[in-house]
């Protein structure tokens, strides 16, 4: 019975970085599973914790998002709650200079994902080209003697599993590339709605009371001076 081990032996040398670039694409889907799996188990709890706090005391609210720094969405909403009586313009920036470092750490390993798609049937390839090479030196056209057909099949053999080896590693890494480009996607959307809302929480609740006079019915305005005040 021929085992995994079998075909990548079969496959020849090009089947070492191959099966390099597979493992990377493991590890990183694990670590971003991981990173997802964390972050959308519990970010729809802390925002609802956060923003109802907020409504009635900001140093609660920043209490709650500090014990989920650990998330991306606890220091999201952390870095404007901890300001000391912000403007909302400088409230707006903090949210908006977290949310962009954020989504830095949120793309993290795309580049190397793209990288294995980009490579990975190229190595397909070049096995498929070291295949044929090895095939043909096999064949001995032209010979006196008979050509070996079982160092041709094995040339052929290695032309076919380098190039699908390296097809199967692209597809993988591309499919969980445009998996985690729609999540860093949806997060973008999310990060806004919540930020705005916020926002606004601090905006009506806290920040634009402390401008509002209170008007009284009693209180009459100063009359205009009138035209005898000026004669003499």
């Amino acid at each position: 019975m021929t085992t995994l081990f079998d075909y990548l032996v079969k496959g020849g040398p090009v089947m070492i970085p191959i099966v390099g670039l597979s493992v990377i694409t493991l590890a990183c889907t694990l670590d971003r599973a991981v990173f997802w799996f964390r972050l959308l188990q519990r970010e729809d709890r802390i925002v609802n914790a956060v923003l109802r706090a907020a409504r009635t005391d900001l140093q609660q609210a920043a209490t709650i998002a500090q014990e989920a720094q650990d998330l991306a969405i606890g220091r999201f909403l952390l870095a404007p709650l901890k300001l000391n009586q912000p403007t909302p313009e400088t409230f707006r920036l903090a949210l908006e200079t977290v949310a962009d470092q954020e989504f830095a750490r949120m793309r993290r390993g795309d580049r190397l994902l793209e990288s294995v798609v980009g490579l990975a049937p190229l190595l397909g390839l070049l096995g498929t080209v070291t295949g044929l090479i090895a095939t043909f030196n096999n064949l001995n056209i032209g010979g006196g003697q008979g050509a070996d057909t079982s160092k041709a099949a094995a040339g052929i053999g290695e032309a076919l599993i380098t190039t699908a080896g390296g097809m199967i590693v692209a597809i993988l890494a591309l499919a969980v590339f445009r998996v985690l480009v729609s999540l860093q996607a949806r997060q973008m959307d999310y990060f806004s709605q919540v930020g705005s809302e916020l926002e606004l929480i601090y905006r009506q609740v806290w920040y634009e009371p402390l401008f509002q006079r209170p008007v009284f019915s009693s209180e009459v305005p100063p009359a205009p001076p009138s035209e005898m005040s000026y004669r003499g």
